[in-house]
């Protein structure tokens, strides 16, 4: 199971960013392999229109099983993403990546 995050950082204490589309990090977690893998999604901040698809784009190349985030994308980025089968997680505001795991694993996060 892959498992993507907005991220604030590149560590399992950063913060999940509540924003999807202009989060700075994809964090990217393999239950398998049990590894971090991180990337860089800075290069959308200063989009003025389009962000939430130019992230939705990426999640696309990843491929994970899972999306953890904040508010959860967008009108636009919510119809790109229905192409991959995959669960949008929300409402994991001002939690680290680790303990939004941790909620995940315990089903307490909403699926949106």
């Amino acid at each position: 199971m892959k498992i993507a995050f907005t991220s604030s950082g590149t560590t399992w204490e950063s913060i999940i960013d509540p924003r999807f589309g202009r989060t700075e990090y994809i964090v990217m977690y393999d239950e398998e392999s049990q590894e971090l893998s991180v990337v860089d999604n800075s290069s959308v901040k200063n989009e003025a229109h389009g962000a939430g698809t130019a992230t939705s784009q990426r999640i696309f190349e990843l491929q994970p099983d899972v999306l953890i985030t904040g508010n959860g994308p967008g009108d636009n980025a919510s119809a790109a993403l229905k192409h991959i089968k995959m669960k949008i997680l929300v409402n994991a505001h001002d939690l680290t990546l680790r303990q939004a795991y941790e909620q995940y694993k315990n089903g307490e996060l909403k699926e949106q």
